[in-house]
């Protein structure tokens, strides 16, 4: 949507004005109050309209404060052919604005396809295990193999973030960054490139801050709103029990919006968090894409990328080892159940160890969650 400047200022002001949240901003938009007005019409005017009074209103001084800021940041935004969105139009992300606490503001930095007919996020920790990666890569890629106007949308942090941004580009797809500060600055620094390579790429870098708005520890569990309420589906791919990835997968629960979780071993921490989602039933357990099929009812709009070459006769050991032994001497597909009993391994560190010889060809999944050697 194309606005005036005096109508840009007049959004930019609203999501600078304290206590000016989503909810007044709907109601706003319910009742015909136009952003212009809000700022122009006599004070009484706009309790009246609004239905607040001097207790839950704002004083004339904060209206004046809050357009002398967004006329400063108008100049930075036009200068850096930034985009405004605000909550009060249509060109708002849809299914951000059904979220109770929608920003009232927006920053774009690109020309992403906000309103997508298929979204996921993809969250996890800033460390991955080499599974994890693996996991993120693959499951990435076979997404957008499956479905080519997916939008991928993440936080551009070190670890899972930048894996799912890289091969979300690598496979075509669209991905948008959601960050916790201004657009005068890219965070952390060493994806400044791969935010530069998102943007040339058709997607986008998205923020609630203005210029000159530095990351704080408040800011990134503020920014998770977005991650988890820009998209249809979440999905955590390894995070410790307390994570900024748990924190967008609880949003994106409490939206009630989908989430899925890569099950991992109960010995490694970094996996805690997926496997206290998937036993809270706060996530349902994933270990492929075709699982976001099954589970969304999306129908492909692509075709999937072929598996690689499994190795004829691989050397396992640990937990793949005993599944492998035991499928090895089966003449027909093993249900999870059965290999549960018949190994004594616990359901999460079974699925996370299926998945690793999935991905590696060894295994293939049928159908009725029963696996046989490829």
């Amino acid at each position: 949507m194309n606005h005036t400047k005096e109508d840009a200022i007049y959004r930019i002001a609203l999501g600078m004005m304290k206590g000016c949240n989503a909810s007044i901003v709907k109601r706003m938009v319910e009742r015909g109050v136009t952003p212009r007005e809000f700022f122009t019409l006599d004070l009484l005017s706009v309790y009246d309209a609004l239905g607040l009074n001097s207790k839950n209103g704002f004083g004339a001084n904060s209206r004046e404060d809050s357009l002398q800021k967004a006329k400063n940041e108008y100049q930075f935004v036009s200068r850096h052919s930034i985009r405004v969105l605000s909550l009060a139009d249509d060109d708002y992300p849809w299914l951000l604005a059904e979220i109770p606490d929608a920003p009232v503001t927006l920053y774009m930095l690109g020309d992403a396809e906000l309103n997508p007919m298929h979204s996921a996020s993809i969250v996890g920790t800033r460390k991955p295990t080499k599974y994890g990666m693996s996991f993120c890569s693959r499951f990435c890629t076979d997404l957008c193999g499956y479905f080519p106007d997916l939008s991928i949308v993440s936080g551009l942090a070190l670890g899972i973030d930048a894996a799912a941004h890289t091969a979300a580009l690598d496979s075509g797809c669209q991905t948008i960054a959601v960050v916790a500060h201004g657009l005068d600055t890219l965070y952390p620094a060493a994806n400044r490139d791969l935010a530069r390579r998102i943007i040339k790429n058709g997607g986008a870098v998205i923020t609630e801050y203005p210029s000159g708005s530095t990351p704080h520890r408040s800011c990134f569990l503020e920014r998770n709103r977005i991650v988890a309420g820009l998209s249809q589906l979440t999905v955590v791919v390894e995070s410790p029990i307390k994570g900024g990835a748990m924190s967008t997968a609880n949003l994106a629960f409490n939206y009630d919006r989908e989430v899925m979780a890569l099950p991992g071993r109960v010995t490694d921490d970094v996996s805690a968090g997926c496997n206290l989602l998937i036993r809270k039933e706060k996530a349902h357990l994933i270990g492929a894409a075709a699982d976001v099929i099954e589970m969304m009812g999306w129908k492909p709009l692509g075709r999937r990328v072929a598996p690689k070459q499994r190795n004829l006769f691989p050397e396992l050991e640990g937990t793949p080892g005993r599944i492998y032994e035991l499928l090895k001497f089966e003449s027909d597909p093993v249900s999870v159940d059965v290999i549960h009993l018949r190994t004594g391994i616990s359901v999460p560190e079974l699925m996370g160890a299926l998945t690793e010889l999935e991905f590696d060809g060894i295994i293939t999944r049928q159908p009725g969650n029963r696996y046989s050697i490829s």
